[in-house]
């Protein structure tokens, strides 16, 4: 009884994750850390080095979150939770991650890095 308990509850999570993983954002702003990998989730694959460019989905993503981030707020929030979420996923590979806009023909107003300094990025 406990053991299907345990399945069921670790079977809501997951669903739970994919719901939030494959909503659509909202248009328009940043609000959250969960709309920035709403946006950028399809992007993983190419991220992790498991495909060799990114997807037109990512790309996709990438070019909504661009257009959603168009505050100062909106940015630094971007910018903050692609630092959190890249140190807190293993495998991700920086270079990779880095040129992501560029391969999407997206202009970002700062380097993708863990280095970037967030509270500068306008």
């Amino acid at each position: 009884m406990a053991a299907r308990r345990a399945h069921a509850t670790a079977t809501l999570a997951l669903l739970a994750a994919a719901l939030v993983l494959s909503a659509a954002p909202a248009e328009g702003a940043v609000s959250s850390c969960g709309q920035v990998i709403g946006y950028i989730a399809p992007c993983l694959t190419y991220a992790m080095g498991s495909a060799p460019k990114p997807s037109s989905n990512c790309c996709s993503g990438v070019q909504s979150l661009n257009s959603a981030a168009a505050s100062t707020a909106d940015r630094q929030t971007t910018c903050s939770c692609l630092k959190q979420r890249a140190n807190g996923v293993g495998g991700l590979r920086p270079d990779l991650i880095a040129g992501i806009p560029g391969k999407c023909n997206v202009k970002i107003p700062y380097a993708i890095s863990p280095n970037t300094d967030c509270s500068k990025v306008r």
